[in-house]
């Protein structure tokens, strides 16, 4: 079964906020750059209409109290 548009946006943005993490990490990304601007970059085109600031919330604090516990 195919992913829906949603479930495809859930794991571009989670893949993202990770590739972030170890970006800011390693003191590799240009400064002033928020997660949100990088997830913004990260999202194909076809998937931003579905994109919203809360969706992006929800995925973060789902990854990172699953990585707490």
């Amino acid at each position: 079964m195919p992913l829906t548009n949603k479930e495809m946006i859930v794991a571009v943005i989670s893949n993202g906020i990770a590739v972030f993490s170890l970006l800011q990490e390693r003191d590799e990304l240009p400064k002033n750059t928020t997660m949100y601007d990088f997830v913004l970059k990260v999202i194909p085109e076809d998937l931003k209409p579905e994109l919203t600031v809360e969706l992006i919330d929800e995925v973060f604090q789902y990854v990172t109290s699953a990585h707490s516990s």
